[in-house]
Protein backbone atom coordinates (compact mmCIF):
# COMPACT_ATOMS: atom_id res chain seq x y z
CA UNK A 1 0.00 0.00 0.00
CA UNK A 2 2.63 2.38 0.85
CA UNK A 3 3.94 3.01 -2.94
CA UNK A 4 1.04 3.55 -4.27
CA UNK A 5 -1.26 5.71 -1.58
CA UNK A 6 2.05 8.03 -1.98
CA UNK A 7 0.99 9.07 -5.53
CA UNK A 8 0.24 12.44 -5.85
CA UNK A 9 -3.14 11.99 -7.54
CA UNK A 10 -4.30 10.04 -4.17
CA UNK A 11 -2.80 12.22 -1.92
CA UNK A 12 -4.69 15.23 -3.46
CA UNK A 13 -7.69 13.84 -3.09
CA UNK A 14 -7.22 12.66 0.69
CA UNK A 15 -6.78 16.37 1.28
CA UNK A 16 -9.53 17.46 -0.21
CA UNK A 17 -11.53 15.20 1.64
CA UNK A 18 -10.25 15.52 4.89
CA UNK A 19 -13.20 17.42 6.15
CA UNK A 20 -15.97 14.96 4.25
CA UNK A 21 -18.12 12.47 6.30
CA UNK A 22 -16.03 9.38 6.45
CA UNK A 23 -19.08 6.62 7.10
CA UNK A 24 -20.38 8.55 3.52
CA UNK A 25 -16.99 8.37 1.91
CA UNK A 26 -16.84 4.17 2.53
CA UNK A 27 -20.08 3.46 0.76
CA UNK A 28 -18.54 5.09 -2.20
CA UNK A 29 -16.05 3.64 -4.69
CA UNK A 30 -12.44 4.09 -4.45
CA UNK A 31 -11.73 6.12 -7.98
CA UNK A 32 -8.43 4.53 -7.88
CA UNK A 33 -7.86 0.65 -9.20
CA UNK A 34 -4.60 0.64 -7.26
CA UNK A 35 -6.00 1.55 -3.83
CA UNK A 36 -9.48 0.83 -1.92
CA UNK A 37 -11.43 3.42 -0.13
CA UNK A 38 -10.78 1.74 3.21
CA UNK A 39 -7.15 2.38 2.55
CA UNK A 40 -8.10 6.31 1.58
CA UNK A 41 -10.23 6.88 4.78
CA UNK A 42 -7.59 4.86 6.52
CA UNK A 43 -5.50 7.93 5.88
CA UNK A 44 -7.50 10.45 6.45
CA UNK A 45 -8.62 9.15 9.96
CA UNK A 46 -4.92 9.07 11.04
CA UNK A 47 -4.49 13.10 9.64
CA UNK A 48 -7.34 13.81 11.75
CA UNK A 49 -5.85 12.05 14.22
CA UNK A 50 -2.57 13.76 13.76
CA UNK A 51 -3.70 17.24 14.31
CA UNK A 52 -4.45 16.55 17.76
CA UNK A 53 -2.35 13.80 18.47
CA UNK A 54 0.80 13.73 16.61
CA UNK A 55 0.89 16.98 14.59
CA UNK A 56 4.61 16.54 14.03
CA UNK A 57 3.35 13.94 11.65
CA UNK A 58 1.43 16.13 9.21
CA UNK A 59 3.91 16.34 6.27
CA UNK A 60 3.95 15.15 3.27
CA UNK A 61 4.42 11.68 2.46
CA UNK A 62 3.72 10.00 6.06
CA UNK A 63 1.72 7.08 5.77
CA UNK A 64 -0.74 6.40 8.75
CA UNK A 65 -1.90 2.61 9.92
CA UNK A 66 -5.27 1.21 10.57
CA UNK A 67 -7.30 3.13 13.42
CA UNK A 68 -6.38 0.64 16.27
CA UNK A 69 -2.99 1.45 15.99
CA UNK A 70 -3.43 5.64 16.27
CA UNK A 71 -5.61 4.76 19.27
CA UNK A 72 -2.76 2.45 21.24
CA UNK A 73 -0.01 5.29 20.41
CA UNK A 74 1.58 7.80 22.31
CA UNK A 75 0.39 11.39 22.22
CA UNK A 76 3.50 13.88 21.30
CA UNK A 77 2.98 15.38 24.36
CA UNK A 78 3.37 12.11 26.44
CA UNK A 79 6.28 10.72 24.46
CA UNK A 80 7.79 14.14 24.31
CA UNK A 81 7.91 14.33 28.30
CA UNK A 82 9.05 10.74 29.00
CA UNK A 83 12.19 11.39 26.43
CA UNK A 84 13.49 13.45 29.23
CA UNK A 85 13.22 10.80 31.82
CA UNK A 86 15.92 8.49 29.30
CA UNK A 87 19.22 8.54 28.08
CA UNK A 88 21.96 5.89 27.03
CA UNK A 89 24.02 4.58 23.75
CA UNK A 90 21.32 1.91 23.11
CA UNK A 91 17.28 1.86 23.08
CA UNK A 92 14.94 -0.90 22.02
CA UNK A 93 11.16 -0.84 21.47
CA UNK A 94 10.34 -3.93 21.81
CA UNK A 95 6.38 -3.15 20.92
CA UNK A 96 7.34 -0.52 18.40
CA UNK A 97 3.82 -0.44 17.20
CA UNK A 98 3.11 3.06 14.98
CA UNK A 99 6.77 4.33 16.68
CA UNK A 100 5.61 7.95 18.10
CA UNK A 101 7.29 6.83 22.03
CA UNK A 102 10.28 5.61 19.74
CA UNK A 103 10.56 8.28 17.43
CA UNK A 104 10.75 10.06 20.69
CA UNK A 105 12.43 8.31 23.88
CA UNK A 106 14.90 7.49 21.56
CA UNK A 107 16.25 10.79 20.60
CA UNK A 108 19.24 10.48 23.72
CA UNK A 109 20.53 7.75 22.24
CA UNK A 110 22.93 6.73 19.65
CA UNK A 111 21.78 2.81 18.65
CA UNK A 112 18.17 2.53 18.03
CA UNK A 113 15.96 -0.69 17.42
CA UNK A 114 12.47 -1.07 16.84
CA UNK A 115 11.12 -5.01 16.77
CA UNK A 116 7.50 -5.34 15.76
CA UNK A 117 5.68 -8.37 14.34
CA UNK A 118 3.27 -6.90 12.26
CA UNK A 119 5.25 -6.55 8.69
CA UNK A 120 2.74 -4.19 7.41
CA UNK A 121 2.77 -1.53 10.10
CA UNK A 122 6.64 -1.96 10.13
CA UNK A 123 7.31 -1.05 6.31
CA UNK A 124 4.53 2.04 7.36
CA UNK A 125 6.72 3.20 10.43
CA UNK A 126 10.14 2.44 8.69
CA UNK A 127 8.91 4.52 5.21
CA UNK A 128 7.94 7.08 8.00
CA UNK A 129 11.23 7.62 9.57
CA UNK A 130 12.87 7.74 6.66
CA UNK A 131 10.88 10.58 5.51
CA UNK A 132 11.51 12.65 8.60
CA UNK A 133 15.95 11.18 8.45
CA UNK A 134 16.01 9.56 11.40
CA UNK A 135 17.42 5.96 11.57
CA UNK A 136 17.11 3.03 13.17
CA UNK A 137 17.29 -1.16 12.97
CA UNK A 138 13.87 -2.56 11.94
CA UNK A 139 12.87 -5.90 13.23
CA UNK A 140 9.96 -7.60 11.79
CA UNK A 141 9.69 -10.62 14.46
CA UNK A 142 7.41 -11.69 17.14
CA UNK A 143 8.94 -10.25 20.73
CA UNK A 144 9.23 -13.92 22.37
CA UNK A 145 11.21 -15.34 19.62
CA UNK A 146 13.49 -11.77 19.54
CA UNK A 147 14.23 -12.08 22.96
CA UNK A 148 14.94 -15.96 22.89
CA UNK A 149 17.49 -15.08 20.02
CA UNK A 150 19.12 -11.72 21.26
CA UNK A 151 22.59 -11.72 22.28
CA UNK A 152 22.94 -8.02 22.96
CA UNK A 153 22.87 -5.62 25.94
CA UNK A 154 20.74 -2.50 25.80
CA UNK A 155 20.35 0.34 27.98
CA UNK A 156 16.62 0.98 27.96
CA UNK A 157 14.30 -1.33 26.76
CA UNK A 158 10.91 0.29 26.52
CA UNK A 159 7.81 -1.83 25.92
CA UNK A 160 3.52 -0.39 25.19
CA UNK A 161 1.97 -4.35 25.45
CA UNK A 162 -0.70 -4.57 23.66
CA UNK A 163 -4.51 -3.94 25.90
CA UNK A 164 -6.95 -5.67 23.99
CA UNK A 165 -7.55 -9.62 24.24
CA UNK A 166 -8.07 -12.45 21.19
CA UNK A 167 -11.85 -10.76 21.22
CA UNK A 168 -10.80 -6.97 21.19
CA UNK A 169 -12.18 -6.54 24.26
CA UNK A 170 -9.84 -3.93 26.33
CA UNK A 171 -7.71 -5.62 29.34
CA UNK A 172 -5.24 -3.31 32.10
CA UNK A 173 -3.82 -6.24 34.37
CA UNK A 174 0.10 -7.14 33.26
CA UNK A 175 -0.97 -11.02 33.32
CA UNK A 176 -3.42 -10.37 30.52
CA UNK A 177 -1.77 -8.44 28.33
CA UNK A 178 0.53 -8.65 25.37
CA UNK A 179 3.16 -9.94 26.04
CA UNK A 180 2.42 -11.12 29.34
CA UNK A 181 4.79 -8.73 31.47
CA UNK A 182 4.99 -10.88 34.50
CA UNK A 183 6.30 -13.85 32.65
CA UNK A 184 8.97 -12.11 30.90
CA UNK A 185 10.16 -9.47 33.51
CA UNK A 186 13.43 -11.58 34.30
CA UNK A 187 14.11 -11.58 30.59
CA UNK A 188 14.00 -7.90 29.93
CA UNK A 189 16.11 -7.59 32.79
CA UNK A 190 18.81 -9.75 31.71
CA UNK A 191 19.08 -7.51 28.75
CA UNK A 192 19.19 -4.36 29.97
CA UNK A 193 19.69 -2.79 33.54
CA UNK A 194 16.43 -0.33 32.95
CA UNK A 195 13.21 -1.12 31.34
CA UNK A 196 10.03 1.26 31.13
CA UNK A 197 6.86 -0.40 30.26
CA UNK A 198 3.63 2.12 29.51
CA UNK A 199 0.74 0.89 30.59
CA UNK A 200 -3.55 1.42 31.24
CA UNK A 201 -4.51 4.71 33.02
CA UNK A 202 -7.00 2.59 35.08
CA UNK A 203 -4.07 0.22 36.15
CA UNK A 204 -3.74 0.22 40.12
CA UNK A 205 -0.55 1.37 41.46
CA UNK A 206 -0.26 -1.44 44.76
CA UNK A 207 -1.36 -4.18 42.32
CA UNK A 208 1.76 -3.12 40.05
CA UNK A 209 4.11 -2.90 43.26
CA UNK A 210 2.74 -6.70 44.21
CA UNK A 211 3.51 -8.03 40.79
CA UNK A 212 6.80 -6.16 39.63
CA UNK A 213 9.50 -6.37 42.35
CA UNK A 214 12.02 -4.41 40.28
CA UNK A 215 10.26 -1.06 40.46
CA UNK A 216 12.27 1.85 41.16
CA UNK A 217 9.64 4.88 39.94
CA UNK A 218 5.94 5.64 38.39
CA UNK A 219 4.91 8.26 36.31
CA UNK A 220 1.40 9.27 36.56
CA UNK A 221 1.21 10.97 33.49
CA UNK A 222 -2.38 13.69 32.80
CA UNK A 223 -2.85 15.86 30.10
CA UNK A 224 -5.63 18.68 30.53
CA UNK A 225 -6.81 16.71 33.85
CA UNK A 226 -7.18 13.24 31.81
CA UNK A 227 -4.87 10.69 32.82
CA UNK A 228 -3.23 9.28 29.66
CA UNK A 229 -0.69 6.97 30.80
CA UNK A 230 0.85 4.70 33.81
CA UNK A 231 4.36 4.42 33.05
CA UNK A 232 6.71 2.23 35.29
CA UNK A 233 10.75 1.94 35.68
CA UNK A 234 12.40 -1.58 36.46
CA UNK A 235 15.74 -1.83 37.17
CA UNK A 236 17.81 -4.87 38.70
CA UNK A 237 19.58 -1.79 41.32
CA UNK A 238 16.59 -0.02 42.95
CA UNK A 239 17.04 0.45 45.79
CA UNK A 240 13.72 -0.61 47.06
CA UNK A 241 12.37 3.24 47.24
CA UNK A 242 9.78 3.51 45.03
CA UNK A 243 9.48 7.54 43.13
CA UNK A 244 6.14 7.84 42.22
CA UNK A 245 5.44 11.52 40.49
CA UNK A 246 2.57 12.81 39.18
CA UNK A 247 2.21 15.33 36.59
CA UNK A 248 -0.87 17.16 34.50
CA UNK A 249 0.62 18.33 31.01
CA UNK A 250 -0.22 21.65 29.38
CA UNK A 251 -1.32 22.91 32.45
CA UNK A 252 0.59 25.40 35.13
CA UNK A 253 0.09 23.01 37.93
CA UNK A 254 3.47 21.48 39.60
CA UNK A 255 3.79 17.91 39.29
CA UNK A 256 3.80 16.04 42.94
CA UNK A 257 6.82 13.92 43.79
CA UNK A 258 6.66 10.85 46.31
CA UNK A 259 7.54 7.90 47.85
CA UNK A 260 5.80 4.94 47.63
CA UNK A 261 4.28 4.14 50.84
CA UNK A 262 3.97 7.88 52.42
CA UNK A 263 0.73 7.45 51.72
CA UNK A 264 0.61 4.97 54.98
CA UNK A 265 1.82 6.97 57.24
CA UNK A 266 0.41 10.48 56.36
CA UNK A 267 -2.27 12.23 58.22
CA UNK A 268 -4.83 14.27 57.08
CA UNK A 269 -6.39 17.39 58.84
CA UNK A 270 -10.25 17.85 58.57
CA UNK A 271 -12.00 21.16 58.68
CA UNK A 272 -15.20 22.31 57.83
CA UNK A 273 -15.22 25.28 54.52
CA UNK A 274 -12.59 27.51 55.28
CA UNK A 275 -11.44 30.35 52.46
CA UNK A 276 -9.90 28.58 49.84
CA UNK A 277 -11.11 25.42 48.25
CA UNK A 278 -8.60 22.62 46.72
CA UNK A 279 -9.51 20.06 43.99
CA UNK A 280 -6.06 17.97 43.29
CA UNK A 281 -6.03 17.06 39.33
CA UNK A 282 -6.64 13.57 38.12
CA UNK A 283 -3.15 12.17 38.64
CA UNK A 284 -3.26 12.69 42.08
CA UNK A 285 -6.36 11.06 42.85
CA UNK A 286 -5.23 8.13 40.77
CA UNK A 287 -2.12 7.67 42.84
CA UNK A 288 -4.31 8.25 45.92
CA UNK A 289 -2.11 10.30 47.84
CA UNK A 290 -5.40 11.88 49.67
CA UNK A 291 -3.78 12.41 52.85
CA UNK A 292 -0.34 12.94 51.71
CA UNK A 293 -1.82 15.77 50.01
CA UNK A 294 -3.50 17.48 52.81
CA UNK A 295 0.01 16.63 55.36
CA UNK A 296 2.45 18.40 52.45
CA UNK A 297 0.35 21.24 51.23
CA UNK A 298 -1.25 21.89 54.83
CA UNK A 299 -4.45 22.04 53.62
CA UNK A 300 -7.54 20.58 55.10
CA UNK A 301 -9.73 17.60 54.10
CA UNK A 302 -13.86 18.02 54.11
CA UNK A 303 -14.63 14.78 54.57
CA UNK A 304 -12.53 11.50 54.24
CA UNK A 305 -14.23 10.37 50.78
CA UNK A 306 -14.40 13.61 49.88
CA UNK A 307 -10.99 14.55 48.02
CA UNK A 308 -11.42 18.50 48.57
CA UNK A 309 -9.51 20.47 50.48
CA UNK A 310 -9.49 23.56 52.28
CA UNK A 311 -7.26 26.77 53.90
CA UNK A 312 -8.14 30.05 55.09
CA UNK A 313 -4.72 31.04 53.20
CA UNK A 314 -3.99 30.68 49.81
CA UNK A 315 -1.62 27.72 48.81
CA UNK A 316 0.05 28.88 45.28
CA UNK A 317 1.78 25.68 44.32
CA UNK A 318 -1.09 23.41 45.06
CA UNK A 319 -1.36 20.26 42.26
CA UNK A 320 -4.50 21.13 41.28
CA UNK A 321 -7.48 23.60 41.14
CA UNK A 322 -7.78 26.50 43.67
CA UNK A 323 -11.39 28.30 44.09
CA UNK A 324 -11.64 31.19 46.76
CA UNK A 325 -15.54 30.43 47.87
CA UNK A 326 -18.20 30.86 50.51
CA UNK A 327 -21.19 28.73 52.24
CA UNK A 328 -24.17 28.76 49.87
CA UNK A 329 -28.14 28.18 50.63
CA UNK A 330 -29.83 26.02 48.05
CA UNK A 331 -32.66 28.27 48.40
CA UNK A 332 -30.25 31.06 47.44
CA UNK A 333 -29.46 29.29 44.13
CA UNK A 334 -32.22 31.24 41.32
CA UNK A 335 -33.04 29.53 38.57
CA UNK A 336 -31.52 30.62 35.31
CA UNK A 337 -28.60 31.56 37.25
CA UNK A 338 -25.19 30.16 34.95
CA UNK A 339 -23.00 28.35 36.96
CA UNK A 340 -20.27 25.80 36.36
CA UNK A 341 -21.13 22.39 38.20
CA UNK A 342 -18.87 20.45 40.34
CA UNK A 343 -20.21 17.49 42.05
CA UNK A 344 -18.17 15.56 44.51
CA UNK A 345 -19.19 12.64 47.02
CA UNK A 346 -22.65 14.14 46.47
CA UNK A 347 -25.40 11.99 45.89
CA UNK A 348 -26.77 14.35 42.39
CA UNK A 349 -24.27 14.22 39.53
CA UNK A 350 -23.88 17.80 37.93
CA UNK A 351 -26.46 16.85 34.97
CA UNK A 352 -28.93 16.38 37.59
CA UNK A 353 -28.36 19.14 39.48
CA UNK A 354 -28.72 21.66 36.94
CA UNK A 355 -32.24 20.07 36.18
CA UNK A 356 -33.12 20.29 40.03
CA UNK A 357 -32.34 23.71 40.66
CA UNK A 358 -32.91 24.96 36.72
CA UNK A 359 -29.22 26.04 36.41
CA UNK A 360 -28.00 27.21 32.68
CA UNK A 361 -24.02 25.55 32.30
CA UNK A 362 -20.68 28.02 32.16
CA UNK A 363 -20.10 31.17 33.04
CA UNK A 364 -17.21 32.11 35.05
CA UNK A 365 -18.88 31.04 38.68
CA UNK A 366 -18.97 27.69 40.04
CA UNK A 367 -20.91 25.69 42.52
CA UNK A 368 -19.06 22.73 44.21
CA UNK A 369 -22.24 20.33 45.55
CA UNK A 370 -20.36 18.09 48.38
CA UNK A 371 -19.49 16.84 51.89
CA UNK A 372 -18.41 17.72 55.13
CA UNK A 373 -18.26 15.66 58.35
CA UNK A 374 -21.20 17.95 59.06
CA UNK A 375 -23.22 16.48 55.83
CA UNK A 376 -24.33 17.98 52.60
CA UNK A 377 -22.58 21.35 51.61
CA UNK A 378 -23.12 23.65 48.55
CA UNK A 379 -20.13 26.22 48.12
CA UNK A 380 -20.48 29.57 45.85
CA UNK A 381 -17.56 31.06 44.14
CA UNK A 382 -16.42 34.40 45.43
Amino acid sequence: MVKQILKEKIQDYINANLNTDLHSLLLKKSPFPEVSMQEIVQQIKGKQVAQKKFPFLLKESIIFPPQLNLEQSSSEKTALYKSDLLKGKKFIDLTSGFGIDAYYLSQNFGEITLVEQNSELLDIVEHNWNTLGKKATFINQKLEDFLSENKEIFDVIYLDPARRDNNKNKVFLLEDLSPNIIEIQEKLLFISNEVVIKLSPLIDLKYLVSVLPNIFRIEVIAVKNDVKEVVVFLSNHNSGKIVCKCVNLESEEPGFEFQFNDEENAVAEYSEPEKFIYIPNNSILKAGVFNLISEKFKVKKLHPNTHIYTSSQKIINFPGRIFEMEMADAKQIKKKNQFNIISKNYPLKPEEIKKKYGIKDGGENYLIFTQSKKGKIILKSV
